[in-house]
């Protein structure tokens, strides 16, 4: 289900997801089709503002922002851990193998992606196993079925134009595989997924491929033409 709306005014009335994805406006100057980027001056209160509903709202949550408010949101997370004794944060990183280019310095070669979790919640990690490095050098000692892949994350790429899966009406994408991933960590098959910034629709298409129950919210109302003319 597709809800065209403001994320404030429609979140505080629905109930609580097994899983909540965030892949919020970075405030970097990006152009959006009808409305503007979200101005740096007020982004530490809109993510506040966010990381507290996220809690309220979700059993476990994942929130993947620009490297640029690493400490903003370092800070925020500190103040909900003592504010939410029930919760518990665990960073995680999506690493580029192509970067972006910068000649005055290195460039940025990742992605910051915070998981926040009550502390009952429950974590699926056989569902996301990956094939182990003695599998892949065919060493006998290799357990079946593979390992639970470590918290840094490089087989996503960005989705850039050539990428199959970009939708080139909206300025930004994450990688489909990275939100299976999270997705499959938090949730069983059936249940409920929650995205709050859609987009371009990807946390759905994950969702409908993997069968999770998903709910997502989109302002744009030319976003959600476009995401509702691929369903």
């Amino acid at each position: 289900m597709l809800i065209e709306g403001d994320v404030f005014k429609i979140l505080p009335s629905l109930p609580v997801y097994d899983c909540l994805f965030a892949d919020p406006p970075d405030a970097i100057g990006l152009k959006y089709q009808n409305y503007s980027d979200i101005s740096p001056v007020n982004y530490q209160k809109f993510l506040w503002e966010c990381l507290n509903l996220f809690v309220a709202h979700s059993k476990i949550a994942w929130v993947s922002y620009n490297t640029k408010w690493t400490y903003v949101m370092g800070s925020l997370v500190c103040h909900l851990l003592a504010r939410y004794r029930d919760i518990e944060a665990k960073p995680f990183v999506q690493t580029f193998t192509f970067g972006q280019s910068n000649s005055k310095d290195c460039g940025n070669g990742h992605r910051p992606l915070l998981r926040i979790k009550r502390k009952d919640a429950t974590l699926y990690p056989e569902q996301i196993k990956v094939e182990s490095w003695r599998q892949k050098h065919g060493d006998a000692r290799a357990k079946p079925g593979g390992c639970v892949p470590l918290d840094c994350w490089d087989e996503f790429p960005r989705v850039t134009g050539n990428s199959s899966q970009r939708r080139t009406w909206h300025p930004t994408q994450l990688h489909e595989g990275l939100i299976e991933r999270c997705v499959k960590l938090s949730t069983k098959e059936g249940d409920s997924v929650l995205d709050v910034f859609s987009g371009t629709g990807t946390v759905i298409r994950v969702c409908k491929r993997i069968g999770r129950d998903v709910t997502s919210i989109e302002r744009d109302s030319y976003y959600c033409k476009m995401i509702r003319s691929e369903q």
